[in-house]
């Protein structure tokens, strides 16, 4: 018994020898493989319980599980620890990811106020931080503050010139921005982004809306309808939500459709984190946001590497998430697919050797490939390329695609390189059509404003006092349901027909000043004001003016009478006119007594005869009432030429002494503004209007003497009392004045111009540019026109004549063609009249003469000073001829053939006189 005792444990022994040496073979192996497989740690801070977490995190273990299936030797571990939203618990998660699990990267980190802790905390402990977001605002030394920070974002500067660009292509001028506040306070920067792409395209932050942290809030829903209501009193309807959580938007957009702030004139635009909720509501809670835009990054969805992601992840994700709706990937499950494979193509040819994180952040930050999200290229830290976005437009209960938004561009219907595109887009609105809130089949773009309704109808100041009451004019004072009546009234009336759409309205008197009214619209006392508005710079600094309907400038008015003259009859040609019709007229009377005193008898007689009938035939002329008869052809042409000079002259004489005979010519005593303040007259304006201050601040005028006049008819008696010397009127009023006074004042042409006369409403209001377009529109029809023919029609005293008494003068300039042309034509018949003379000379002279230029020259002279003519006996059948006796005498005889003859005779003895014939015609 004892032997197979002893052979009993002798066996166990060697068994338990035999056990031993297995396990300890075992274990070894087991270490040596351990020991040629290398695992890197990887670390992630998301919020595991929102939509966009869980997201991340499926798409993070599909990359993670796919790399680990594609090597043996190399493995990725992944961690995950949750946020809560909270800036120090992320700050906790990364120094526990990093202390407990040995991490030797960090993802995640959706927003700035999450990333910038976390990436401190890397930064001390040199692990490298990726996160899916950026500063609004890019920070100058922030790849110095951060070297181990990757960030897969860029700043908001593009996305919030997006917005400021679809503002602007609307024509929308006020925007209310909101967003939820974080947890310790601030807004990221994207406020200031926006502030400052709304200033360069002209338009404002009328309000901001600053909603508390979802999760200090016990009653949401309470909380949001008091956010709300301080709403109501705000005249802009258009809403940039610029951050909130998925649980803030669902009760923001509820409560602003159950309270009215999703009208047919709103529009709402959210930023691209809000967008990314879309995918993620309910049909009942994106109902709530119909006509809302959104901005979405835009990925390619067409990529075999997006397709074999697309599959797997909604195969896990409905596995993991039963209670989601929407099982497809988002933005943020690309970029966190993308964010391993930056860490795995970083580690790339070093996985057989250690690697520092040094190296490994530099490795990351070097990475340059085209990811699911997008193109990864860092610069500074950050996304070197913004990514191209796509406007959505949330319709029904789903959203549709709109233009695409490219970087440095613009708008765009297909996503195409700016390089190659050429008609981009950033002002003209978006091409895709639009559905806007409220109003599926609306018609009309929003107009961004709480626009009037019969319940709060439009309010309208009008002046209740004003000097010219044609322009507005208040029936009864105690009577505030009486509409008034005037230019500016109906102006306004025929203006609403041309908008287009309906706009209660309601006339509120106002009895007080022009600059009182101007508060009044800047404070919302008034939403508009309808009447004889001066449009002036620091007024349009308050309110908003439409086009100007009139135009103004400073006139002055003085007293004028009736100007006398003696000598009217000489005004309507100038001293030149004058010098050179008198020249003419002179001139053609020599041309005239010329050519017809040898031939024509009724310009026979002595020296004083002949010059008076010459003088007396031409001035005869100029009223056709001459009687002599001319002979001589050349004669005729030079009269004609002339008779139609005359007509010219004396029709063109007679029409301007005319008009100035019947204009009433008035003469002033005050000649302009310094000649007022040289000799210290005073002068008047109206009591509510600007001009006190003008004459004041500007043309240097003492105060005391300015005197402000109520009304239309007390400048009659101050003028008639002496108490003031001119009035200062704008334009609009100087034009009503005159056409009702012309016969006793004068308005001298306005020096100093101003904006003109225009409507008010409140800054920003679209309905002031609406009415801009209608006023043009007017004006465009002469429908204006003729609304001042209705209003401004002058006096019956004044209305056939002009009270401008500066009748233009005729000028030598208009009529120096008809003088060359006359004097030419004088001229050429004298030349011609010469010319004959001395060809027939040589026909009719036989005889040898002295024919040197100088005798020929003599003989012309002597003929045409003496007037002498001598016939020879060669030619008895000549004419008889008037002959001059002596070279002094006084007189012309007449001879007989046979006494010429004996004359001729003696005097060719004495060789005293050379023969010439003058021919008679």
């Amino acid at each position: 018994m004892a032997n197979i005792d002893t052979v009993l444990i002798r066996q166990l022994v060697i068994l338990v020898l035999i056990l031993f040496s297995c396990i300890n073979i075992i274990s070894k192996g087991v270490q040596a493989k351990e020991d040629d497989h290398k695992v890197t740690n990887i670390g992630a801070v998301i919020d595991v319980t929102s939509r966009t977490g869980k997201e991340e995190i499926t798409a993070m273990e599909i990359a993670v599980q796919s790399f680990n299936n594609k090597l043996n030797n190399h493995g990725l571990s992944f961690y995950v620890q949750s946020h809560g939203k909270d800036p120090m618990l992320a700050a906790a998660a990364a120094e526990k990811l990093i202390k407990e699990n040995n991490v030797t990267v960090i993802i995640g980190l959706e927003t700035w106020e999450l990333a910038a802790p976390v990436a401190e905390i890397g930064t001390r402990a040199r692990v490298p931080v990726l996160s899916f977001t950026a500063p609004s605002i890019t920070l100058p030394l922030s790849a110095l503050r951060w070297p181990f920070l990757a960030q897969m974002a860029n700043n908001d500067s593009e996305q919030m010139t997006c917005i400021a660009a679809i503002i602007r292509s609307y024509g929308w001028k006020k925007v209310i921005a909101i967003y939820e506040d974080e947890t310790y306070g601030g807004d990221s920067g994207k406020l200031a982004v926006l502030i400052e792409a709304l200033q360069d395209i002209g338009s404002e932050i009328e309000h901001t809306l600053v909603l508390p942290p979802i999760s200090s809030l016990s009653n949401t829903k309470e909380v949001m309808q008091e956010e709300l209501m301080k709403l109501l009193s705000l005249e802009s309807r258009v809403f940039v939500v610029l951050k909130a959580s998925s649980v803030m938007t669902i009760h923001l957009f509820e409560e602003a459709k159950n309270m009215g702030f999703m009208g047919r004139d709103s529009a709402w635009i959210i930023t691209d984190k809000i967008t990314t909720y879309l995918d993620s509501f309910n049909t009942s809670i994106i109902s709530s946001m119909a006509g809302v835009f959104g901005i979405k990054t835009y990925y390619t969805e067409n990529s075999s590497e997006y397709e074999s992601l697309y599959g797997q992840f909604k195969q896990v994700f409905r596995k993991k998430y039963e209670d989601e709706d929407n099982f497809e990937p988002g933005i943020y499950a690309l970029k966190a697919y993308d964010a391993i494979q930056i860490i795995t193509e970083a580690m790339e040819g070093m996985i057989n050797t250690n690697i520092s994180s040094k190296q490994l952040s530099e490795k990351i930050l070097s990475s340059n490939f085209t990811g699911l999200s997008g193109e990864i290229q860092f610069e500074r830290g950050m996304l070197s390329q913004n990514p191209t976005s796509r406007i959505v437009n949330v319709v029904g209960k789903k959203y549709k695609e709109l233009d695409f938004w490219l970087p440095s561009f613009g708008f765009s219907r297909s996503l195409v390189n700016e390089e190659t595109e050429h008609d981009g887009n950033t002002a003209q609105g978006l091409y895709g059509q639009v559905t806007w809130p409220a109003d599926l089949n609306q018609v009309r773009n929003p107009k961004g404003w709480a626009m009037p309704t019969n319940a709060r109808p439009l309010i309208i100041g009008v002046p209740g006092r004003t000097s010219f009451e044609k322009f507005v004019k208040v029936k009864n004072e105690s009577n505030q349901n009486e509409e008034p009546e005037g230019y500016c009234i109906d102006l306004f009336k025929m203006a609403l027909e041309v908008l287009g759409y309906d706009l209660p309205y309601k006339f509120v008197p106002h009895f007080s000043t022009y600059d009182d009214l101007v508060r009044c619209v800047h404070n919302k006392t008034f939403d508009a004001v309808v009447g004889d508005i001066t449009i002036l710079a620091n007024r349009a600094e308050l309110v908003e003016f439409t086009q100007p309907y009139a135009e103004s400038g400073l006139s002055l008015i003085v007293p004028a009478k009736s100007e006398e003259s003696a000598w009217m009859f000489m005004k309507p040609f100038t001293w030149e006119m004058w010098m050179a019709t008198g020249a003419m007229l002179i001139y053609t009377m020599f041309i005239v007594w010329f050519l017809e005193h040898r031939s024509n008898p009724e310009f026979e007689g002595t020296w004083k005869t002949q010059i008076g009938t010459a003088m007396w035939f031409t001035c005869s002329s100029l009223f056709f009432a001459h009687r002599e008869n001319v002979r001589n052809n050349f004669t005729r042409i030079v009269v004609t030429v002339w008779l139609f000079v005359s007509l010219v002259l004396t029709s063109s004489y007679t029409a301007s002494l005319s008009s100035m005979l019947t204009v009433n010519k008035l003469k002033v005593n005050v000649t302009d503004i310094e000649f007022l303040k040289r000799n210290n007259l005073k002068v008047g304006c109206d009591r509510d209007s600007f001009l006190r201050n003008y004459l004041v601040d500007v043309l240097q005028f003492k105060s005391e003497n300015i005197k402000t006049i109520n009304n239309q008819d007390s400048y009659i008696g101050e003028f008639e009392k002496k108490h003031i010397a001119a009035a200062f009127l704008e334009l609009p009023y100087e034009k009503v004045f005159i056409n009702n006074y012309c016969k006793k004042f004068s308005a001298t042409t306005p020096t100093y111009r101003f904006g003109g006369l225009g409507f008010m409403f409140h800054k920003g209001s679209p309905i002031a540019m609406d009415f801009s377009k209608a006023i043009l529109t007017l004006s465009e029809k002469g429908a204006l026109k003729e609304l001042e023919e209705k209003w401004f029609a002058p006096s019956p005293e004044c209305s056939t004549g002009v009270t401008d008494n500066r009748t233009e003068r005729l000028r030598l300039h208009s009529f120096w063609g008809l003088y060359i042309i006359s004097g030419a034509t004088s001229t050429i018949c004298f030349f011609l009249f010469i010319i004959k003379i001395i060809k027939d000379q040589y026909r009719s002279n036989t005889s040898p003469r002295n024919n040197s230029i100088w005798s020929k020259a003599i003989r012309l002279a002597r003929f045409i000073y003496q007037g002498q003519q001598i016939n020879f006996a060669i030619d008895q059948t000549r004419p008889q001829l008037p002959e001059i006796v002596g070279r002094g005498s006084p007189r012309w005889k007449y001879s007989s053939p046979d006494a010429a003859e004996n004359h001729v005779a003696a005097s060719s003895e004495a060789a005293d006189v050379e023969m010439l014939y003058i021919p008679g015609g």
